[in-house]
């Protein structure tokens, strides 16, 4: 890359010749000068997926070879800041472990910078993330488990480990129960110690408990996975009534089921999941599983929208419509986390009015293309008020069967989903493929799961910025590599980088994803054939801003484990132009505007850190008034005035408007003196004042 540090000066820093203040300042640029990545680290991790504010964070690095007289410096960092550091000295081992406190505030990611010195000489270097979240729903990882043999601790502890690398938070434990209708087989008091599930597979408790038990001690939740309204053929046995089911005609002749393979335990017959005495049941099942296994949560599965349905009195049932009052009530009764799955966005509305964790979609077709995966995690974003995140079940290369996942399929995938502010169920005892979770015909490539680990590390150190309250915004953005122009579109298309612009307090993020190579904008990869793409070098990009600009900086899971590193830029007038080094899959671009606050009044053109509308003035007016605005951003702003009858009388501000201050006249020469209500909308930002006309 060329925009690179002094390493003299970051070497005199890491070797503590300056203070760790001067470090904070100085260890904002990129330091990988004079190293080869991997030439000593064997390995790097930390003891949880996720930590309370104040926590202890057990860090243990593994070398390649025994290390002697080297120093390890670890600079914590949150977005482009450095918060601490530690120095260590090695001597003699081929691991080392330490422990950092963290800081009292709750909901942030940091990213941690490692370094390995010998005598001034920069050897080595890496990178890992930490979540410091004191409950796992406000950025949820999620991942799966779905065999449950007989197994070690051993070996229970060695899936867990892997998973932890990735910062998963929660586990669904998929098909772990006995039935459906029937979940933990045995008694509260003495569960079965084995049981055959619904593929007639046998599951050991053993297992299960030593899962649940080693995902605690990582800080990951254990969600029990069960159908809201699956019953066996058989059960009228347990005590299920036939009328409680779900019918395809109004007569109650013929029961509504999915069929499974043959050979299976049974098909699943539907229950009416809004009659009132399969939920009494289903919950009273329910609740005996969390007593007898130290579950967290009920992860509830549906099997999407099965056609019309009738109740055994032969009047319609709205499926999707029960969803709402079924997840109320186990939480009221049950008072444990809850997830349910969205097929295909059946019932998501109703889902997202509820108390659930947050929210699930499993990804079918006609949602086929990136484009859609980014107007899922929107569409959940508003059916619940931007208050809950979204996590995807979308499964990769689904026709292959046999060899190893597409690399490029993968992370294109991914990088659309981060962007947006999702996260992907993807990872357990191995890589989805297949809605049916114990499927494993394909693998992980050694390179795969390397470029995972950056990219869960680069979700959670940069998840402040990409799943915390940020917000769409427009910045009119061109690009140019080399004298050719750069097609950059809103949204993911063949041929151009899909650039995806957010806003967080005085930031502006432009997230970059390389399309220009791509074959297919079918985010399934079903064959596995999406090409991979070139590495772009030396990007220059300009917008146009009024406001001025503090500090660029941009960060990439695919360059130097993602950590930050400052942009030079140049801003003439409106005009602010930057060169982006390398850019392969994904990268983030950081705009941080001043954010000096001064009278709207005041002319000045320095950008402001919010939308707002100010009070008119004078007030009251005659004829004329003015009223001032602020646009942190170039963003479209329309401005209307009413009267109080609700009549628009005019419309002051329609169309794009550049960041900054702002100010415009209304004139009440044509209207009658009285009460007027101004308004304006940008973004998702609405507000109202009133003026008083006095003629």
């Amino acid at each position: 890359m060329n925009t690179r540090k002094n390493i003299q000066i970051l070497l005199a820093v890491i070797v503590g010749l300056l203070s760790p203040v001067m470090q904070a300042a100085e260890a904002q640029s990129n330091p990988y000068v004079g190293a080869q990545q991997g030439l000593w680290f064997q390995s790097v991790s930390t003891d949880k997926a996720r930590y309370d504010p104040l926590g202890a964070v057990q860090f243990t690095v593994a070398f390649k070879q025994q290390v002697a007289g080297k120093t390890l410096v670890a600079a914590y960092e949150h977005l482009d800041s450095l918060v601490g550091s530690d120095t260590l000295q090695v001597q003699n081992a081929d691991s080392v472990s330490w422990v950092w406190q963290v800081p009292q505030t709750d909901y942030r990611g940091y990213m941690i910078q490692l370094y390995l010195i010998d005598s001034g000489t920069l050897l080595d270097y890496s990178d890992i993330a930490l979540d410091v979240s004191s409950d796992w729903s406000k950025f949820p990882r999620y991942g799966f488990l779905s065999s449950y043999p007989n197994m070690s601790q051993s070996s229970i502890d060695s899936t867990i480990t892997v998973l932890n690398r990735y910062h998963i938070n929660g586990l669904q434990f998929y098909d772990w129960q006995y039935k459906h209708n029937e979940p933990l087989a045995g008694t509260v008091q003495s569960p079965s110690p084995t049981w055959n599930d619904i593929a007639n597979r046998t599951n050991y408790l053993s297992t299960v408990e030593g899962y649940i038990d080693a995902a605690h001690q990582r800080g990951m939740k254990a969600m029990n996975y069960n159908l809201l309204y699956g019953a066996y053929a058989n059960a009228y046995q347990d005590g299920v009534n036939t009328s409680w089911s779900l019918y395809q005609d109004t007569n109650h002749q013929s029961r509504l089921f999915y069929a499974l393979p043959s050979g299976w335990a049974s098909n699943l017959y539907i229950m009416d999941p809004s009659n009132s005495d399969w939920k009494n049941y289903i919950f009273a099942q329910e609740r005996k599983v969390f007593l007898a296994i130290p579950f967290d949560g009920w992860h509830v599965d549906q099997l999407g929208y099965l056609g019309s349905s009738w109740n055994y009195a032969g009047q319609p049932v709205d499926v999707a419509g029960s969803f709402s009052s079924f997840l109320t009530d186990a939480r009221s009764q049950l008072n444990v986390d809850l997830v349910m799955n969205a097929v295909g966005q059946y019932g998501q509305s109703q889902i997202a009015s509820t108390n659930v964790d947050f929210l699930y979609t499993e990804v079918w077709d006609p949602d086929s293309t990136y484009g859609d995966l980014t107007q899922i995690i929107g569409d959940n974003s508003t059916y619940s008020n931007n208050r809950l995140r979204t996590v995807l079940a979308a499964y990769m290369d689904y026709n292959l069967s046999g060899g190893y996942f597409n690399t490029p399929g993968v992370l294109l995938t991914d990088a659309v989903i981060f962007a947006s502010g999702g996260d992907h169920l993807e990872l357990g005892e191995h890589m989805l493929s297949n809605e049916y979770f114990p499927t494993a015909k394909l693998q992980m490539s050694p390179s795969l799961q390397q470029a995972l680990v950056h990219y869960y590390d680069f979700m959670v150190a940069y998840e402040n910025l990409l799943r915390d309250g940020e917000r769409a915004a427009f910045l009119p953005v061109s690009g140019e590599m080399g004298s050719a122009s750069i097609s950059l579109t809103s949204q993911p298309a063949l041929g151009s980088l899909w650039n995806s612009v957010t806003m967080k307090d005085s930031l502006v993020v432009l997230n970059l994803v390389n399309f220009l190579k791509a074959n297919s904008m079918a985010w399934r990869d079903r064959y596995g054939t999406q090409a991979a793409p070139d590495t772009l070098s030396d990007l220059t990009f300009s917008f146009v801003s009024g406001s001025k600009i503090v500090k660029i900086w941009t960060a990439s899971p695919d360059f130097y484990g993602g950590s930050p590193v400052n942009l030079p830029f140049t801003q003439s007038g409106t005009s602010v132009s930057f060169t982006v080094p390398d850019l392969l899959y994904w990268g983030m671009v950081v705009i941080q505007f001043d954010t000096t606050v001064s009278s709207i009044r005041s002319g000045r053109n320095e950008l402001p850190g919010s939308f707002s509308l100010g009070q008119n003035y004078p007030n009251p007016f005659n004829p004329q008034t003015t009223i001032g605005y602020n646009v942190p951003f170039g963003s479209n702003v329309k401005i209307d005035v009413y009267n109080v009858l609700g009549q628009k009388v005019a419309t002051l501000v329609d169309g794009f408007v550049s960041g900054g201050f702002h100010e415009i006249t209304f004139d009440g020469s044509r209207v009658s003196s009285g009460l007027y209500i101004c308004t304006m909308r940008a973004d998702r930002y609405f507000s109202s004042m009133k003026m008083v006309l006095m003629k």
